[in-house]
């Protein structure tokens, strides 16, 4: 009414009131009454704010790429900026002019710059594979250039959000990594196989130093039986030869012993041959008859037959005729079964 309005703004924006081309008030979040025919008010938003982006950009080995991704932006120095883009609102609180487009192109401007300068270096498959690198690239070239920095903006945040190549070459780089995911494939499958024969190798390897380790036991252990045969037959030859000396030593004695016993009976029979030759002595050239006379018995007729029969036989030559009687034999024979 009468040029006179009201307007409110919420605390995220930053408003300028110029008044005659002067300043009257300036801050967030203000609100308050003017004369519109001598006042202009800028709205600069203080929060962040995000830009889509994409590029097309050529690698060095003469690949597109497309690069999609966002810049998140905070305008820090409102007044720095109102300065330069016009952001006027009408009474209703609209923007005059649309100069927000003019501040993302700029920005957008300022991030395909960096990136392009970055891919070209870049061939297409580390390119592909540059995101993080790419996004530190971009928000470090975004916060040290001067045009960004005299529109008092501040960049927060850089994502890409994908780097892909053509369909064609997407296609050509699929199939070779599809390769090397199958030469990855035979190589896993040939190390299983490999890995599994050399754990069967390990476990024959195993099983044949077992069987070592067995037969030098059984080795060890049939030299030590041996050297307890040769020992216990050692013991023995010395068992048997101190018994072969032990019996010697009895033998020699008992041979001894029998040499003594036969020298003893010796002189015992020499002693006694002796004796009966000292008492034979004096019979020795005494005639038999006078021998056989002195020993037989007074009165005994037997004897004396004995005698003269003796006699008979040894003058047997000096005798013509002898007649014996039979009686004579009868009465000795009866004689003889009579002391039966």
């Amino acid at each position: 009414m009468f040029g006179i309005n009201y307007i409110k703004f919420d605390s995220m924006t930053y408003v300028i009131q110029y008044k005659n081309g002067e300043i009257a008030r300036e801050g967030k979040g203000l609100s308050f009454f003017y004369f519109s025919p001598n006042s202009s008010i800028a709205s600069i938003p203080t929060g962040s704010n995000d830009i889509n982006f994409i590029f097309t950009e050529t690698t060095s080995d003469f690949q597109e790429v497309s690069i999609q991704g966002n810049i998140t932006y905070k305008i820090e120095k409102p007044r720095q900026l109102a300065e330069l883009l016009d952001y006027t609102v009408d009474s209703n609180g609209n923007y005059k002019k649309n100069d927000f487009e003019k501040l993302n192109e700029r920005l957008i401007n300022e991030a395909q710059t960096a990136t392009s300068s970055f891919i070209r270096e870049m061939d297409l498959v580390d390119s592909i594979n540059s995101s993080k690198e790419l996004s530190s690239e971009i928000y470090q070239n975004l916060k040290d250039s001067n045009a960004i920095s005299q529109l008092g903006v501040v960049p927060l945040k850089i994502n890409i959000l994908s780097i892909k190549a053509t369909p064609e070459t997407q296609k050509a780089l699929e199939s070779k990594a599809r390769e090397e995911l199958l030469k990855r494939a035979d190589l896993a499958i040939y190390e299983r196989r490999n890995f599994s024969v050399e754990q069967e190798r390990m476990i024959k390897q195993s099983e044949l130093n077992t069987e070592i380790a067995i037969v030098e036991k059984e080795k060890e252990i049939a030299e030590k039986q041996m050297e307890r045969d040769v020992a216990e037959a050692e013991n023995d030859r010395k068992i048997r030869e101190m018994k072969v000396r032990a019996d010697f030593s009895v033998e020699s004695k008992r041979q001894e012993l029998i040499d003594i016993q036969v020298s003893n009976e010796k002189k015992s029979a020499e002693s006694q041959g002796y004796a009966v030759e000292a008492m034979i002595k004096p019979y020795r050239d005494l005639d038999w008859r006078v021998l056989s006379a002195l020993n037989q018995q007074s009165g005994d007729a037997r004897n004396n037959i004995a005698l003269a029969f003796r006699e008979l036989a040894e003058n047997a030559g000096k005798i013509g005729t002898l007649n014996i009687s039979p009686d004579l034999f009868d009465m000795l024979l009866k004689q003889e079964k009579g002391k039966r």
